[in-house]
């Protein structure tokens, strides 16, 4: 089932213009690659302000797999594209800059030879440009050693042009490189996330070299050293390089990002909003909202990190949407962002001038059973009563819908695009359920549970205890295909989110804090034992899988439970956090084991000691449960090194068999369209080998 579940379309993003186009990610297993591919919508409602849209029409899907990026212009005029395609003549790639209008290509600049790759390095006039140590963005990021922001201009045809055809002269295009003037005293600053405010006025996310050299990893890390600067446009002049003044905005101990810039009525920029969290310590945490008021040049903290009985904080994605701003009714302006809210995400609102939280998905609570569990995405919005999001459940795929508000609330739903499947995968997914189990005396500790409903004719289903990285990230109520395709094998699936986990508050992130090995691990382990006090599992009949912090407390539970799980699964897991430092993210191990970590940090006996006591090396001389290792290679978040000793632990030790499958140019995340599958089916393989009998004898 798995291919099948794999390839149904995920939406990824939309723009909404006077048209709605939403982009979908599509798995192609046959030519093992992954297709980008866009879909447009067209609604019409009878007056602006009114509640009801009416689908118009909709296009065939069609590959847009050679944009690599895109934007619209805060006018909602103009929709700004970076493209990358194949060259004929040299087998090589042609990358071009353009601006659309409407349908219309206004401006087209090839900027293949002046730009390079996308993304890639500028080493300029170094005299040992390929030995040069430049420190870089890690995981999944490594070929951006050096961005560099660009601006790209047009003018209109000039005087002497007979028959304009709609499409700007090559003449009058330019793409010239900003060259912020910083001080030789200040920490070197890569800037990217880059916003016109005005034409000459330009607000950007700076991120910060430590003070002992590194670059820290940015993948699923809210805490690196940036700030929001203010760009000021000094030299107009027409050359391949424009300086501006740099001003930091300057909020300690802060990282910052996502600038998103509000204009009044009049079109004129009044605030800045970014995301922020604290610097260092865990890698997340609860977000805070930040606005900087352009007239008073103040930065305030709209929405802390505090949590209520009702809301337990924000904890939004890396970044806002492109126009996070819509009003409801009169003059109040309102942030619009996705949340987790314990297990599930949801679409929240906030005031711009109060900080007024609103959980915008509460009201469709009656529209059908299924939507407790809905998990949203929030794709665009335009910017007045209307966004688009997309919506699914353990059990059923993502949706494209539009929220509309009606009475001052997102009360009406039209659902614009659902994938269609086989109708044999539909009727199986239909014999599945889905609910939350809380854990007692254990709060906030919960479980995602997959299950079957028909009633176990004998033994229950093996149970998967699958349990989620991090660890300060969060296993959802959303459409998952690894894990339905075990579902669907007849497994039941158990996600625990343990203490730590992002979406229940500041205080249980913090919990977990040089408790890293008990306290997750008794929590998970408790889930384990509650699931079969209720009957939804029994003992001698689990299975465990984790990847990265996941496989760290996977490798605990069989080390420490050595006669609970007849199987194990670990995707590229931590096994010795004291031998982290070849990983992008070094300070991981320092900040969520509670050692102190600063310029020069690196590990001596004691802390070693520390760690290494913390982690599931420690406990390998117990293990007897069969494992099954899968390594990406290329791996920069957690080293090869870590999956690999394990493996050689294990087969020296002899008490359970172990096999270890190494991928080729896979990162950490193990997500290439082979990879997954492969991941899947030998986990799936591994099981079935293994979860029928008991844990190896002593």
């Amino acid at each position: 089932f798995y291919t099948e579940l794999a390839e149904i379309p995920v939406p990824t993003s939309a723009h909404f213009i006077e048209i709605i186009r939403v982009s979908y990610s599509v798995r192609d297993h046959e030519r093992n690659h992954k297709h980008t591919v866009s879909k447009t919508f067209t609604l019409t409602k009878p007056e602006p302000r009114a509640a009801d849209w009416t689908l118009v029409s909709s296009t065939v899907s069609h590959d847009a797999s050679d944009i690599q990026a895109s934007v619209l212009s805060p006018s909602r005029k103009r929709h700004a594209v970076l493209r990358e395609v194949a060259d004929p003549r040299n087998g090589g790639k042609k990358r071009f800059v353009e601006i659309w209008a409407d349908s219309k290509l206004e401006a087209s600049l090839d900027v293949t030879k002046r730009h390079g790759p996308f993304h890639t390095d500028d080493l300029g006039d170094d005299p040992y440009p390929s030995f040069r140590f430049n420190p870089n963005f890690g995981e999944g990021l490594y070929t951006k050693r050096k961005p560099t922001l660009y601006i790209f201009r047009w003018n209109g045809p000039s005087s002497d042009v007979v028959d304009f055809d709609g499409r700007v002269p090559k003449k009058d295009l330019s793409l010239v490189s900003l060259s912020p003037a910083l001080s030789p005293l200040a920490p070197r600053v890569v800037f990217g996330q880059a916003s016109f405010a005005t034409e000459t006025q330009i607000f950007a996310t700076g991120y910060e070299l430590t003070e002992d050299g590194r670059l820290l990893g940015i993948k699923a890390c809210f805490n690196r050293p940036s700030s929001i600067w203010e760009l000021s446009l000094t030299d107009q002049s027409d050359t391949d390089t424009v300086y501006c003044a740099a001003n930091k905005i300057e909020i300690p101990d802060r990282s910052s990002r996502s600038p998103r810039i509000f204009f009044d009525g009049d079109k004129k920029p009044r605030t800045v909003v970014w995301l922020s969290n604290p610097t260092f310590g865990p890698h997340a945490s609860t977000v805070s909202l930040y606005t900087y008021d352009l007239g008073e040049k103040l930065p305030r903290v709209l929405i802390g990190p505090e949590q209520t009985i009702e809301f337990p904080g924000l904890y939004p994605e890396y970044n806002l949407i492109d126009n996070p701003f819509v009003r409801k009714s009169g003059e109040e302006t309102y942030i619009v962002t996705q949340s987790l809210w314990r297990s599930r995400t949801k679409v929240v609102s906030i005031a711009l001038k109060s900080g007024c939280i609103s959980g915008e998905t509460k009201t469709l609570d009656s529209h059908d059973d299924r939507q407790s569990l809905y998990n949203w995405s929030l794709l665009s919005s335009d910017g007045n009563g209307s966004m688009v999001c997309s919506r699914s459940t353990p059990t059923s795929p993502p949706q494209v819908v539009l929220l509309t508000i009606e009475n001052d609330v997102f009360a009406k739903i039209q659902v614009l695009d659902k994938p269609v499947f086989p109708t044999k995968l539909q009727q199986e997914l239909g014999k599945l359920t889905s609910y939350v189990v809380p854990v007692p005396n254990r709060y906030p500790t919960e479980s995602v549970v997959i299950s079957s409903k028909e009633p176990p004719k004998d033994q229950k289903p093996i149970c998967v205890t699958i349990v989620h990285g991090g660890p300060h990230a969060t296993s959802i109520t959303a459409f998952t295909p690894s894990v339905l395709a075990l579902a669907l094998e007849g497994y039941t699936v158990s996600m625990p989110n343990y203490t730590g986990s992002m979406g229940f508050g500041e205080k249980h992130i913090q919990a977990l804090r040089g408790r890293c090995g008990e306290l997750d691990v008794g929590d998970c382990i408790a889930t384990v034992w509650e699931l079969i006090r209720l009957g939804i599992s029994e003992e001698g009949r689990q299975v465990v899988s984790g990847g990265s912090h996941g496989g760290f407390i996977a490798a605990h539970l069989i080390g420490q439970y050595p006669d609970v799980f007849s199987a194990a699964v670990l995707r590229n897991p931590v096994i010795s956090a004291g031998e982290l430092a070849a990983s992008d993210v070094p300070d991981w191990a320092y900040g969520e084991f509670g050692v102190a970590f600063g310029p020069g940090a690196h590990m001596n006996p004691q802390s070693f000691a520390q760690l290494y006591s913390a982690s599931p090396i420690s406990h390998v001389d117990k293990v007897r449960t069969p494992v099954l290792l899968l390594i990406g290679e290329d791996d920069l978040r957690v080293p090869t090194s870590q999956g690999k000793g394990y493996y050689h632990a294990l087969k020296g030790s002899g008490k359970a068999p172990v096999e270890m499958l190494v991928l080729p140019k896979e990162s950490h995340p193990l997500d290439g369209v082979e990879a997954a599958r492969v991941s899947v089916e030998a986990a799936r393989d591994w099981f079935a080998r293994f979860s029928r009998s008991k844990v190896m004898p002593e």
